[in-house]
Parts: C-alpha cells; structure tokens; sequence
C-alpha cells in the first residue's frame, strides 16, 4: 500500500500494537469494504457518478470542530546550527527547462502561454527522474510575441540571485492583508542570512499602500522584502498564486532551501530552524503538512464541489483523467493497482481503540494509513533534484487543470513514484497542528474587515 512518510528514526511501534493495528486493519476491510462511499465501485466512477456521490451519504450533523497546535520541539537557537554532513547525498540527475517554444507548423494560430503548450508524450516522459529538459512555466513565445507574464524588474531579479534560504508568500488581487512575521520570534542572524519575499501585484501594492504600509526606500514592509509582479498570466489570481507557491527554485536559482507560506498565515518560528525541524532532523527533502480534516482525495473532490470552489465540470474531467490513468481508492483485491490512493479513515477507529493518535506518519511511518491530502499553505522544501521536479510536475498539473492544488497532489506523488521504482523521493508529510504551531491562521481579506497593525 502506498504511504507517503518518509522519516528514518521513526520509532518503531511495540509488537503487541503492531498486531492490533493488522487485526483491525483485515477486520475494516472485510466489515467495511465500501461502506464509506455508499457502496460505489472503488474503481472508475461512471460520468454520472461524480456528481452523484455528493448525495451518497446521510448528511452530518453540525459541528464546529476545534483545531489546536501542538508542541514543535525546535532547537533554543541558531548558533552554530549547520547543515548536517551529507544532508544533499539525495537522488541526482540534472534537470534543465523549456524557456522558448516556437510555433508549430501545422498551427496557424499559436498563442504563447505561461506553462507552455505541453504534449502528453512530454507530460508522461517529464515524470522520470533523469536528466531532462521539461515544462516547468516560465515559457516564452517566438520573438515578437508578447510577454508571457510574471514580469520582474532587474534590480528584483539581482537580489533574487543572491539569496541561499527563502521564505516566500504573495498576495494577488488584493486577496489579503499583509501578515508581518514576528519579529521577536525571528533569530539576528536569520534576519541578516534569510531572504523573506513578498511578492504582490501592482492593485495589492496600490491599496496596502493606501492603508498606510509603504515600501521603505530599500524596497522592505517590516521584514518583508516586496517584489511588484507585473503581467499577470492567468486571469484566475489561485493559479497566478501557484507559480511562487512550487517554483521557487525557477524564481531563486542560487537557493538550496525555500519555505512558503500562505498570506493568510503569519510566520511566528526561527525559518532556519524550521529547516532544521522539518528537513535535517527527518532526513527529507520536502515537507508539508497533511490536512486537518480531510484524508483522502475522493473526499476533496466532494467537498469541493459541495462548497463550489470551482466549476464542477472542470473538477469531473480533472478527476476522470486521473482516474483514466490509474488513480483508485485502494482496493484489498488488487494490492498492485498503479496508483493506489488512500484507504479512507481506517486509522479513526484504531485511534478511539488505542487511545492515541495515529493520524500522524511520523511514528508510525510503515503502519498507517497514507492521508493524502495535504493543507499546501506552508511547504519546506530543499532544491533538490527529484523536489524540483515534484516541484515542475505538481505546478503542471495545476497549469492544465483546476487551481485546486489538493487534488492533483496524490496523483502527482503516486505517479512519480510508480515510474521511478528505487528512485525514493523523501517526502515528510507532518501533523497539521505543527503548521499551526508556526504560523498563526487569519480570514482572507474582506470588504469590511480592516488591516492589522503593524508588528
């Protein structure tokens, strides 16, 4: 079965639980087997099928659930805190990028595009981890074609160039105040090594700028230093959003590590010792927490047509390709299905049995149950190889289909790994009540909310 943890000292679980965890895990599948979805195939849906599990279950009763942090046990502080000997000896191959792309002779009516106009033999190709040359946005058209967007002033582009560790988060649209990190919180030696970017949109600058938060002359709100994108590509703000979120290694070339964070979140923990935490200390090369309520795919792809956070047709034919190429809800009868997804839940009713948690991969990285959907609003990452292209191949999928990235993260995982067999991405998908314990959550921007103070 497919599990995404991917710690090396997690502590191994008593024998005795181990063969309760299987007891209840062969007891779910027997008594259970179909139950969560109202008894639909685990296989393909039909084409009426999607949209016909949003009626296959009773409705809940209403609830408002409480989500709390929880213990982070970070280091006192950052002197002589170094990056651990042989950190970077991950999978290597060399990765370069499509960055012009000239109009095809059958097509007389060529328009260039951000991301480029992929094939599907490049797409599939572009999902093995060896040297390359692939889609990963940034694509410009013939000479004398207009600019495909996310356009930098060069002075921006200079200082981009010299950071080595970033903290990045934008704000297009006007969509959210600006959330300064805490200051107290943030190291001297991280304030002067640490690169924390902003990025915004000429409207966002203009209306924070009418409320008083103003670049100094050095380009800085706080300590953030704010970078005007110009020539948005897309017209949806989400996916614009998506180019700083996955490609921060096309953005900061000379960086070995990057976190992001989402503007609706304000940073309140050390980033280099957020590196140490999440990266050194787990031996991953990405990290990102799972989702506070949700663990499967299948259930996001409800929930997000139940709350209309997109068009429901383009979400259908997102899902139905994934599905076409493999993605299933894993089924007992076929262990060896190409993409298995996650068994919905089984770890509920072992943790109300054990009396303790296991929604969590670290300690029981081998045993439980792969939840995978992510909460993509903080990601650590280093600039390795196989996390830049996880990095390119997650941004296209969000480039050719919905701006909902939670949905395509699974797929992207699973495949990535079913065609690089050996090959291990390590991937640490931490507690989401760590996220909160680092970066405190706010409500996006209103009409009638008014900004914070500064701090």
């Amino acid at each position: 079965m497919e599990t995404v943890c991917s710690s090396l000292d997690a502590e191994m679980p008593p024998l005795d639980i181990l063969a309760l965890l299987a007891f209840f895990n062969l007891f779910l599948l027997l008594r259970y087997k179909g139950l969560r979805h109202g008894q639909v195939n685990q296989g393909i849906f039909s084409s009426n099928e999607i949209g016909e599990l949003e009626f296959s279950r009773p409705p809940r009763a209403k609830s408002r659930k409480h989500h709390v942090p929880c213990e982070v046990r970070f280091l006192e502080s950052v002197d002589d805190l170094v990056e651990p000997e042989n950190y970077m000896k991950f999978v290597q191959f060399s990765l370069t990028y499509i960055t012009k792309e000239e109009i095809p002779d059958e097509n007389n009516i060529f328009k260039p595009q951000f991301g480029g106009h992929q094939t599907l033999k490049q797409r599939e190709n572009s999902y093995y981890a060896r040297n390359q040359t692939l889609h990963c946005g940034f694509v410009k058209g013939p000479e004398g074609f207009p600019s495909t967007g996310f356009d930098l002033h060069e002075k921006d582009k200079e200082y981009m160039a010299t950071c080595k560790v970033v903290v990045s988060s934008c704000i297009f649209g006007s969509s959210d105040f600006l959330r300064r990190p805490t200051k107290s919180k943030i190291h001297t030696y991280s304030k002067k090594n640490v690169c924390l970017v902003m990025f915004l949109d000429e409207l966002t600058l203009a209306k924070l700028s009418s409320e008083g938060q103003i670049p100094d002359d050095n380009g800085y709100i706080g300590l953030w230093r704010i970078i005007v994108v110009k020539n948005l590509p897309y017209a949806d703000m989400r996916k614009t959003g998506k180019i700083p979120k996955f490609l921060s290694h096309r953005l900061f070339q000379s960086a070995r590590y990057s976190i992001w964070i989402d503007s609706k979140m304000r940073l309140q923990a050390d980033p280099l010792l957020i590196l140490e935490y999440f990266l050194w200390r787990k031996r991953s090369e990405y990290a990102i927490s799972n989702h506070y309520d949700r663990h499967c795919v299948w259930e996001e792809v409800l929930q997000n047509k139940r709350l209309n956070k997109y068009n429901h047709s383009a979400i259908d034919e997102q899902f139905r390709f994934y599905q076409s190429d493999g993605l299933m809800k894993f089924n007992e009868s076929d262990p060896s299905s190409p993409l298995p997804s996650c068994l919905c839940h089984f770890h509920v009713l072992v943790e109300q049995i054990l009396s303790f948690p296991l929604s969590s991969c670290d300690r029981f990285c081998h045993y439980c149950v792969f939840a995978d959907v992510p909460e993509g609003s903080f990601i650590v990452r280093a600039h390795t190889p196989m996390s830049n292209l996880f990095s390119c191949l997650w941004f296209n999928e969000v480039n050719q289909f919905t701006s909902r990235d939670q949905l395509s993260f699974a797929y992207t995982f699973l495949k990535l790994r079913r065609m690089n067999p050996g090959k291990s991405f390590f991937l640490n998908m931490f507690k989401d009540c760590e996220r909160r314990a680092i970066a405190k959550l706010f409500h996006h921007r209103t009409e009638d909310s008014h900004p914070p103070p500064a701090s």
